[in-house]
């Protein structure tokens, strides 16, 4: 049994791994950007702000402790009111985004440029 669980862990671990990068893929895609920016690191969260519509300079932000929690929270926030969606969508984006992602990015919200 022990034998199994080390096979099975890592390949659910690959499945969340990919649901959330197809998830942020085809939201960057509905956002009018680059879906491959969701598998570069820094650059995709440039592209989030973006698409949050928040100024570029935030992601230093992201590089300080603690702060970065606070600013992935608004960014998320963020993003969930672009796409139409209510602050607690963005609450989930921010704290379960292998769930919250994949229904922004295959469902039927529509980004809303300005």
């Amino acid at each position: 049994m022990d034998n199994l669980m080390q096979y099975l862990m890592p390949l659910i671990g690959l499945a969340i791994f990919i649901v959330i990068i197809a998830g942020v893929w085809k939201t960057f895609v509905k956002a009018g950007q680059p879906g491959w920016a969701a598998i570069i690191p820094i650059y995709n969260i440039i592209v989030m702000l973006e698409i949050a519509r928040r100024p570029i300079w935030w992601i230093i932000l992201m590089f300080i402790p603690l702060v970065n929690f606070v600013i992935a929270i608004i960014l998320s926030i963020d993003i969930a009111k672009n796409f139409g969606k209510d602050p607690a969508f963005g609450i989930g984006l921010a704290f379960l985004g292998f769930i919250f992602y994949p229904i922004l990015g295959f469902g039927d919200a529509r980004y809303q440029a300005v």
